[in-house]
């Protein structure tokens, strides 16, 4: 008998997701994302200061970092080091302190560093998006388990985020890209939205195409609806 295959998966719906405590690590915050085969470790850590920049105005901050470990793909993917840090390490841990500001009031926080860390044990499309979408639960954790906020005083947050890839493949709006996906698309967007539905951030290429409203329109609603499941997901953990 011929061997079974798995059906293909739907172009409008997302990945296996699954956001679990991680079982090891010392931060305050620690979850592992998976989307498919994709695997990120987040992790939430605070300090009880500020950057210099920052001291006296009253309020906190939120900055990222992001790293694929070597052997997160194939072939192996050498190490950042030092000031030599590549472009795309760069633009993604900016992209997912801006999400998370964008969420956390600064003033409320006071004058604490919440450094979030996404480090990549296995990449198979939709590294940053699970990053966001997993950072947020991480820092829920953290700041949960905060002198400031652990007595049960409201979290300074306005909402939830979370972020997940949509593109256009072989003609079709399609949900949650896996690296095959990607690599084949049209069109590769990741967006970034609030759990009360308001966008975060929008970014959307052409591979070698181009595209119109009634598809950016297409994307957009599929991405909606699956960070509404994320959204639903995170809350179910926390």
């Amino acid at each position: 008998m011929a061997p079974m295959t798995a059906p293909a998966r739907p172009a409008d719906s997302l990945r296996t997701w699954s956001i679990e405590p991680a079982p090891f690590g010392a931060a305050p915050g620690r979850v592992l994302v998976k989307a498919g085969r994709t695997i990120v470790l987040c992790t939430a850590s605070i300090e009880e200061s500020v950057p210099p920049w920052m001291k006296g105005q009253g309020k906190g901050w939120v900055t990222a970092e992001y790293n694929m470990l070597p052997g997160s793909t194939s072939p192996r993917k050498g190490r950042d080091r030092g000031p030599k840090i590549d472009g795309r390490t760069t633009e993604i841990q900016r992209l997912i302190g801006r999400s998370l500001r964008a969420i956390v009031n600064l003033e409320a926080l006071g004058e604490r560093s919440v450094t979030i860390d996404c480090d990549v044990l296995e990449a198979d499309g939709g590294t940053r998006t699970a990053s966001i979408t997993g950072a947020y639960v991480a820092l829920v954790q953290a700041l949960r388990s905060s002198p400031g906020f652990a007595n049960g005083e409201p979290l300074p947050l306005s909402d939830s985020v979370a972020a997940v890839s949509v593109g256009i493949v072989g003609g079709a709006p399609t949900l949650d890209l896996d690296y095959s996906q990607d690599f084949a698309a049209e069109v590769d967007m990741n967006v970034v939205m609030t759990g009360a539905g308001r966008y975060v951030e929008v970014q959307g290429t052409g591979e070698e195409a181009t595209f119109d409203a009634e598809q950016l329109a297409a994307m957009l609603s599929l991405a909606s609806r699956g960070i509404a499941q994320l959204s639903m997901l995170q809350k179910s953990l926390l």
